[in-house]
């Protein structure tokens, strides 16, 4: 880690965090940025670096999806430019990478999808053959499959860009609605722009969604101790539940795999419940399930919860859904 140099009354070394470079990711960092300097006392100066995923117009499911925005970020903290990286924990590859830590979950956000629809409507109130867009296969599956048992008629299309590029199509009248992660919306100070928030009922969020991940050097246990101060024990269970199941399924983040934990009390002990749902973007078939058990007192114990329901799940015939049948 770096130390501070030179005379004892000197100013400390700054951090270096790396972080993309949209607005988002900018905004999502400089949370967390503050809040190391809170308690550590050290100040954190953001380093801004490219990822593929950022530059490829490519939809994320013909570019790999899995680790795009991430990459570029690991490879800065191995070769030290950067002191540690924050990601949008969703992004984040299901296998542990070699020579790095996740340091710290702080408190997870609301990890519900929201629409953005033209007239303040809501999904259930969307003119009939409206257009939808959205860049997650798993968003498809689950909002096309609601429509098609509710007797609604959509079209989901699939668009790339950031946040203020997707809810110009609405605006621009290009289409009805976009549904986008209420934690990022909220993050940017835009969450008073949707017009629902999709119940989970309806569409089980991203494994990890809403939460991110504070990532640094395995070879700085001094660093990893300090940032651990961030993490909140019940976050970081739960989603490492949700991303055992979906690395159990073998699939990344661009599948249409939808993943969520949380904590159901009986007014004296809480439970940990995880639903998990996989299905056809054409919404035409899904696999959903879920499983309540003790809310798991180590990460080997929130990966094992997540396996469970998994194995239920491809018994039920999930691995035939991940394909690329489209609506």
């Amino acid at each position: 880690m770096n130390t501070p140099t030179g005379r004892d009354d000197a100013p400390p070394t700054p951090l270096r965090l790396g972080t993309r470079r949209s607005k988002l990711a900018m905004a999502q960092s400089g949370m967390v940025a503050a809040r190391v300097t809170d308690v550590t006392g050290r100040p954190v100066e953001l380093v801004e670096i490219t990822t593929y995923g950022d530059v490829s117009r490519e939809a994320l499911a013909q570019i790999g999806g899995t680790g795009v925005f991430v990459s570029a970020l690991r490879d800065a903290l191995l070769s030290g430019t950067i002191d540690f990286a924050v990601h949008s924990l969703k992004d984040l590859p299901t296998a542990d990478p070699a020579n790095l830590l996740l340091a710290a979950v702080p408190v997870r956000e609301d990890p519900r999808d929201a629409l953005v629809a033209r007239g303040g409507r809501t999904f259930g109130n969307l003119p009939a053959g409206a257009r939808i867009g959205t860049g997650s296969p798993r968003r498809m599956a689950q909002l096309n499959a609601w429509a098609r048992s509710h007797r609604l008629e959509i079209e989901t299309v699939p668009i790339r860009g950031n946040v203020d590029t997707r809810i110009g199509y609405v605006t621009s009248g290009t289409l009805d609605a976009v549904v986008l992660a209420a934690a990022g919306l909220n993050r940017i100070g835009r969450l008073a722009e949707a017009s629902e928030l999709i119940d989970v009922d309806v569409v089980l969020p991203a494994p990890g969604q809403g939460a991110l991940a504070v990532e640094c050097a395995a070879s700085d246990p001094e660093l990893a101790a300090l940032l651990g101060e961030l993490d909140d024990p019940v976050t970081r269970v739960a989603v490492t539940a949700e991303r055992s199941l979906l690395a159990a399924l073998e699939a990344g983040c661009s599948a249409p795999v939808g993943a969520l934990a949380d904590l159901v009390a009986d007014g004296r002990n809480s439970e940990l419940r995880l639903r998990g749902v996989v299905g056809t973007t054409d919404g035409t078939t899904q696999v959903q399930m879920s499983t309540t058990g003790p809310v798991p007192a180590s990460d080997d114990e929130a990966r094992a919860f997540g396996r469970e329901l998994a194995v239920q799940m491809l018994a039920k015939g999930a691995a035939g859904l991940m394909g690329e049948r489209t609506p």
